[in-house]
């Protein structure tokens, strides 16, 4: 199973959710301090709220959540022999879930781009790594390179 990721900066969490609720007529599937997401079967997409107050309306990353690390090793692979850099990520913690994950480099327009798998759920939020482009949990922390929150 694939699906693309969207991930929005939203000013008011709980708007937000009662709107995509009704929009995509599902509830979430997480819902945690500051973050909530959505797992919509029909069109397949996961849908990631971060509240990220006076940033509402803004894409903050995008991602395409895959079925297993093997499929992140895969594309990590294809997209290197199309000349695409990446950061890897292994067991992060990031957005309440562990991930196997990497991030795509050199967009033409800057966008954040994730291929990840959720390996477990997670009590924490999690956090930025030294080389991670992703400030999880902390969405007042940013940069221009640097999405604001993760996933």
């Amino acid at each position: 199973m694939s699906r693309v990721q969207l991930a929005l900066n939203v000013d008011d969490l709980d708007a937000s959710i009662t709107f995509y609720r009704t929009l995509f007529g599902t509830a979430p599937a997480k819902v945690r301090p500051g973050y909530a997401n959505f797992a919509v079967a029909e069109p397949p997409l996961k849908l990631v709220l971060i509240e990220n107050p006076g940033q509402g309306g803004s894409v903050n990353h995008l991602g395409v959540e895959v079925a297993d690390t093997d499929t992140v090793d895969a594309e990590q692979t294809r997209l290197a022999k199309a000349g695409f850099a990446s950061v890897d990520e292994r067991g992060t913690t990031c957005c309440y879930a562990k991930q196997d994950k990497f991030w795509v480099e050199g967009a033409p327009n800057g966008e954040h781009w994730e291929v990840y798998t959720v390996l477990a759920d997670s009590a924490t939020a999690g956090g930025p790594s030294e080389e991670s482009p992703c400030s999880c949990g902390d969405a007042e922390t940013t940069s221009d390179a640097l999405p604001a929150g993760c996933c």
